[in-house]
């Protein structure tokens, strides 16, 4: 059988742009491919379970417009379906003087991208809103959210499986190349060959390297950071309300070490952001010849240590000392104690670096010959999920004419 499409990538933007074309095709026969033995087991089972506002981005850019989109249709598919999920606001804290112009501009930011809601607060309402925590300004984001995105991900599977008969998830099917035919491509796994006419790729951490197998001309390399999380113990619940999150450094692609209740109702403290040495790594010790070979053997990495190197020996340090860690905490929850902290997950988050060490901060999707590839989809790729499916649905009858 070939297929009419075929996706590689199970995460949750495989799975979104799974339901999006069958949806808009019902009648098109759709193959999902994920090597792993179930579904957002990499960086959508990893992360931080925040549906984000859009508060960040620049506005009119991808990242933007899809993280505001998706926001929206997101929280709508969990209410129709019953995603585990709480709008529940979350707050942004400024702890001194430095911070402050970059507390406006993130404001202004949120001002252009039309964040409901949005708006200024100053100590007193800091504490009305989470009383253990100190600021001497914030911003209060009512429209950011947590949800079960595993959940999420598996239900939008479910429903594009139920559309049509033919269409089918393959678990445990690595692809290992793609060779090109007149009229179709056909997909080498680790258990056996596959035909499909189109193909659609969402393979974050190994999106360079399935964008190779495809014959795409990429200069840009995945690179990926473990972000570790400590979680806040029995005693330390009643210290966090929400979520509370600093000013990130504008420099950096990472939104700093934040507090996020979960929708378990356990609450996690994290991650800070260390260069990984396994791209699907998530412990301190996890080690890939081969990934670290690729990083290593890449120049925009060294450009990227080099210029930051200050910033990332202080990473490395928090990530192997609970007092430096907690330290960090201390700057918005003061009252929090060493007892109060144990030791949580860790994810990892795949970064499309340059040659010249920039992180492509966009996200980026390319179309060539009978292919589309997310080449860069890094936070906040889960809630824009359904609104990059959109995306490339478009795409799709675009490029494909369909």
């Amino acid at each position: 059988m070939t297929y009419d499409i075929a996706i590689v990538g199970g995460g949750i933007v495989g799975a979104a742009t799974f339901y999006k074309l069958q949806k808009k095709y019902p009648s098109l026969n759709i193959a999902l491919f994920e090597k792993e033995n179930l579904l957002a087991d990499h960086q959508t089972g990893h992360n931080s379970g925040v549906i984000h506002s859009g508060l960040y981005y620049k506005p009119g850019s991808l990242k933007a417009r899809n993280c505001i989109e998706g926001r929206h249709e997101l929280v709508a598919f969990a209410k129709e379906h019953g995603i585990d999920h709480d709008v529940c606001g979350k707050i942004v804290v400024a702890t001194g003087e430095e911070e402050l112009p970059f507390l406006e501009k993130i404001y202004q930011t949120g001002l252009e991208n039309e964040i409901e809601g949005l708006r200024k607060i100053g100590p007193v309402e800091i504490k009305e809103i989470e009383p253990h925590c100190l600021g001497i300004a914030g911003l209060h984001v009512p429209c950011t959210g947590i949800i079960d995105f595993r959940g999420a991900t598996e239900k939008m599977v479910e429903l594009a499986l139920a559309m049509n008969a033919n269409s089918i998830l393959y678990l445990q099917h690595e692809v290992l190349d793609i060779e090109k035919d007149e009229g179709h491509s056909t997909i080498k796994t680790n258990k056996g060959d596959f035909s499909a006419k189109y193909l659609v790729f969402c393979g974050g951490l190994q999106a360079d390297r399935l964008a190779k197998k495809d014959d795409v001309k990429l200069k840009e390399k995945v690179v990926g950071f473990r972000g570790d999380y400590y979680e806040l113990t029995e005693q330390g619940h009643h210290k966090i309300k929400h979520l509370i999150y600093p000013v990130p450094n504008p420099d950096f692609p990472f939104l700093g070490v934040h507090f996020t209740r979960m929708t378990d109702g356990e609450i996690e403290c994290g991650p800070n952001a260390v260069f990984t040495f396994k791209r699907e790594g998530y412990g301190k010790t996890d080690f890939s010849w081969r990934d670290t070979w690729d990083a290593l053997t890449y120049k925009g990495t060294w450009k990227l240590f080099f210029s930051n190197a200050r910033f990332g020996i202080n990473e490395y340090r928090r990530a192997f000392s609970k007092k430096l860690f907690l330290k960090t905490l201390q700057r918005m929850v003061p009252d929090l104690t060493m007892d109060d902290l144990r030791t949580g997950r860790s994810g990892v988050r795949a970064l499309l670096l340059r040659q010249d060490g920039d992180t492509r901060d966009d996200f980026k999707i390319i179309h060539e010959g009978n292919s589309i590839h997310v080449l860069n989809a890094p936070s906040p790729a889960a809630t824009a999920s359904l609104a990059i499916g959109n995306y490339i649905a478009k795409e799709v009858e675009e490029k494909f004419k369909l």
